[in-house]
């Protein structure tokens, strides 16, 4: 199968390539990727170095709104994965215009071609923050209405109302899985574990949005990417398809479990806090059902708490993939020069 992945430089794209070419020797990738500031070719150097992947990856520079490009390099593959993306919520509270163009017109552009190349399988990466806040108990489903909250959502969660626009309109099914907050190795030390995890190993406080009583549920990227490859395989194309591993915890208590793994608790913990503004209109609750990609087979193969640890072991052995991001002001969101803003 020849897969064509746009946004594969980027955090969850890239431990994605690295696990569809470890499932099958068939898979050959194509990572056409804009290289914005996420995206870093460092993430993939590995599968470059490795001669049993080398052969089977390409990359291509190139942006998702460039409609000649996308033509020219899409046709002859066997499936779409659209990654490529402007993600941060910070981002688009302080400028939204860019996107809505790399995350609509972009994500359009990406569909229009695969339905005239006639590609077999389209699987669109989407988030859960679509579906907006949802208090405790509950868990959105699948068919439940969108109601963004942020200008990163809305320009998701349109995205997602295009696809369906495709089915509908052009009987061109168009997956899509909607993905809780993710976490793992090379994600950009902008959101809040990579962020909290490095100001941690160089002695630094952490920035606590509010309270930290906002509740995210947490997913290890590598079993999201186990996940994605379920769904572009075995999902049943037009469908919508939630991702997450129910771990539910509120940033206060995320905070505490990062804290604890530098051996900070009680009032050394406390110590290291910095309770920043909230972010506004900042949604108290995440919280998907998963029994629909649950029944083709997937569940998390690894725990929070082990995920976690291995996250922050990545990050003590890997400075020099972070070091320099940071150095270049990767961390600095929203006026919060000296900590940093929490992401999610």
């Amino acid at each position: 199968m020849r897969i064509f992945v746009t946004g594969g430089a980027g955090f969850i794209g890239s431990n994605f390539i690295r696990y569809a070419l470890s499932q099958d020797a068939d898979v050959r990738i194509t990572n056409f990727d804009k290289l914005t500031y996420a995206g870093n070719p460092a993430n993939l150097a590995d599968i470059e170095a490795d001669p049993t992947t080398a052969d089977r990856y390409t990359f291509l520079k190139g942006d998702i709104c460039d409609h000649d490009h996308v033509t020219e390099a899409m046709a002859g593959h066997d499936a779409i994965v659209n990654f490529a993306a402007e993600s941060h919520v910070d981002r688009s509270i302080t400028g939204g215009a860019e996107f809505l163009v790399n995350n609509v017109i972009g994500a359009q552009i990406v569909f229009d071609t695969a339905r005239h190349l006639g590609i077999e399988r389209t699987l669109h990466i989407s988030t859960d923050e679509v579906y907006g806040s949802i208090e405790e108990p509950d868990s959105f489903v699948e068919g439940d209405a969108l109601e963004p909250n942020s200008p990163y959502s809305v320009s998701k969660a349109s995205a997602d109302l295009l696809a369906r626009s495709y089915g509908v309109t052009y009987d061109f099914p168009i997956t899509v899985t909607r993905t809780a907050n993710n976490f793992g190795p090379f994600h950009y030390p902008e959101k809040v574990i990579p962020l909290f995890v490095t100001n941690l190993i160089d002695g630094r406080p952490v920035p606590l949005y509010g309270e930290g009583s906002n509740v995210r549920d947490w997913t290890y990227v590598i079993d999201n990417a186990a996940a994605q490859w379920l769904v572009l395989t075995q999902g049943t194309p037009g469908e919508v398809y939630n991702v997450g591993a129910g771990n539910e915890l509120t940033n206060k208590a995320l905070t505490y479990a990062i804290l604890d793994r530098f051996d900070l608790r009680d009032e050394d913990a406390e110590a290291m806090i910095q309770h920043v503004a909230d972010r506004p209109g900042h949604d108290l609750r995440y919280s998907v059902d998963t029994a629909k990609v649950r029944a083709l087979g997937w569940e998390p193969a690894h725990s929070f708490t082990d995920a976690l640890d291995a996250t922050v072991e990545w990050y003590r052995a890997n400075e020099a993939w972070w070091r320099p991001l940071k150095d270049s002001g990767a961390s600095d969101r929203r006026g919060l020069v000296d900590a940093g803003s929490t992401g999610t």
